[in-house]
């Protein structure tokens, strides 16, 4: 027992003994690594940035050009390829030596004293100033809004926009109106009782009809909850709206979410998901895709003001602008996230702004002018598909509704200034008064088009209130594929559960 302890000792010593040897050989040998590193470091980057004007003389006709991220170093002597656009910048430490291979480096760098000093940063040559200026916190003035229509609904001199036709400018028109009966009578339903829940579109309808008109059926959209209006654009029936609404066994959702969280596999629209801004990065990986495989679409993902104060809002502009992804950022500034004012959201001017600091093209547009806003969108997807990159839209619009039926508005804002955005700022009155003006529309022709969208979705609710629920088996489906052991015992518990107590549960439930 004795031998044995000593020779483990022994060994344990031996180990520490070899540990501390170790540890003392990486402390001796750090900082000739970090200077080797260094001189490698800055030899390379000799290598790759041009050379002295007598060594080109001497040896070359022209200079390397910048090296790419991804592509192979310059060959001494090449010229850069003309479809380069972004340089990487050579590998440098800012260490502040003194040396003469340091002021060398200085003077390859392009950072010679006495003249012009710049230094060839990522993103394009960065130039040296001895005045200390820190940027404004703001622009001294905001930016400008584009727009078409005045609120006469005449056209402003000079303005240029994309020109619609008749036939499109009369379905514009039409399908306006159709979202505001709409929400006008689902509104209603709720305060009857007859569904749980719902979100209106008043004072925002220019802006889910026109951006709609302005994509194809192939462009990706991924909304946040205020656009119906694109997906009635896309074909999405009053019957399939109200389905969805009251949660029958036709709804594409299977009862599993609240109302007017809709959602189309065939119209390339996907399900609304209440969480802000979670759709965002989704939107720059959906357009990314695209890219890849060279289609002719983009895609396009709305948000609302209060949507810009999330993290995936940040990261998802860049995530875009890097990977230059063709898709549409479209900010809904409403003035209003839920109670929350934007001068409590944010200090810089809007959402246009901030386009600009990720990089991306960006434009504020009027929201509540049809014109302008189909002729943004239809701009944006243009340079998104074609050049391959992002854009920004801001549209300055009033969300005239409460955020929901679980809100009342009137409690943080006047009613006299919802008042006045309902009436004088009307997307709907402005957008007839032009289509009036082109000798399209009548009196006549608004009653009608009103009490058939009106007498159509009073039938197309009546249909889904008396369609049976979908099974309750269906709660516990489409996530596995094959239902594990904890969720078969939760069904069996609620079936047993809605057996003791019946009248606490609907009864056309089927068990």
């Amino acid at each position: 027992m004795q031998l044995s302890s000593l020779s483990n000792s022994n060994t344990d010593t031996y180990k520490r003994e070899s540990a501390w040897k170790q540890l003392r050989r990486r402390r001796l040998m750090a900082p000739w690594l970090a200077r080797a590193s260094s001189q490698l470091a800055r030899r390379a980057a000799r290598r790759l940035l041009p050379a002295p004007s007598s060594y080109r003389n001497r040896h070359c006709a022209a200079a390397a050009g910048p090296w790419l991220l991804g592509s192979a170093p310059p060959v001494l002597g090449a010229s850069p390829a003309a479809g380069d656009r972004r340089g990487f910048c050579s590998v440098r430490r800012f260490t502040g030596e003194s040396s003469a291979a340091a002021a060398v480096e200085e003077a390859e760098n392009g950072l010679v004293a006495g003249g012009d000093q710049a230094i060839d940063f990522p993103g394009g040559k960065v130039s040296f100033v001895a005045e200390m200026n820190f940027l404004p916190e703001s622009q001294r003035e905001r930016i400008n809004c584009y727009r078409v229509l005045d609120d006469d609904g005449r056209t402003i001199s000079g303005s240029r926009f994309q020109e619609v036709s008749k036939e499109l400018a009369m379905k514009m028109y039409s399908e306006m109106v159709t979202l505001q009966v709409m929400d006008t009578i689902f509104f209603e339903a709720q305060r009857q009782g007859r569904i749980s829940f719902y979100l209106t579109s008043h004072g925002e309808e220019a802006i889910n009809i026109a951006s709609a008109a302005a994509l194809t059926i192939d462009d990706i959209v991924l909304p946040q909850y205020r656009e119906p209006g694109v997906l009635l654009w896309r074909g999405f029936t009053l019957q399939e709206f109200a389905n969805q609404c009251f949660g029958n066994k036709l709804d594409y959702g299977k009862g599993r979410q609240m109302p007017i969280h809709y959602g189309s596999n065939r119209l390339n629209y996907f399900t609304v998901s209440s969480p802000i801004a979670t759709q965002l990065p989704h939107a720059v990986g959906a357009a990314y895709s695209l890219k890849m495989d060279k289609k002719d679409a983009c895609a396009i993902t709305y948000f609302g003001d209060g949507g810009t104060s999330e993290g995936d809002f940040h990261a998802a502009l860049n995530f875009a602008a890097v990977m230059e992804a063709p898709v549409i950022f479209f900010c809904r500034n409403n003035g209003w996230a839920i109670s929350t004012p934007t001068s409590e959201q944010f200090r810089s001017d809007g959402a246009v702004i901030r386009g600009q600091a990720y990089g991306m093209r960006s434009i504020r547009v009027d929201g509540n002018d049809a014109l302008a806003v189909y002729s943004a969108v239809h701009a944006a997807r243009e340079m998104a598909i074609k050049e391959g990159r992002p854009i920004l839209v801001e549209a300055l619009t009033y969300r005239v509704g409460h955020h929901s039926t679980s809100d009342d508005s009137t409690k943080y804002r006047p009613v006299d200034e919802i008042e006045h955005w309902r009436t004088a700022r009307d997307p709907i009155s402005r957008y007839r008064k032009w289509v009036q003006g082109n000798g399209w529309w009548c009196d006549e022709d608004e009653s009608e088009l009103r009490n058939n969208v009106r007498q159509e979705l009073l039938k197309a609710i009546q249909v889904a209130e008396r369609m049976p629920k979908p099974p309750l088996a269906e709660l516990f489906t489409d996530v596995y594929d094959e239902v594990p052991s904890n969720l078969r015992e939760q069904e069996r518990l609620l079936r047993d559960t809605i057996k003791k107590h019946p009248a606490d549960y609907p009864a056309d439930v089927h068990i």
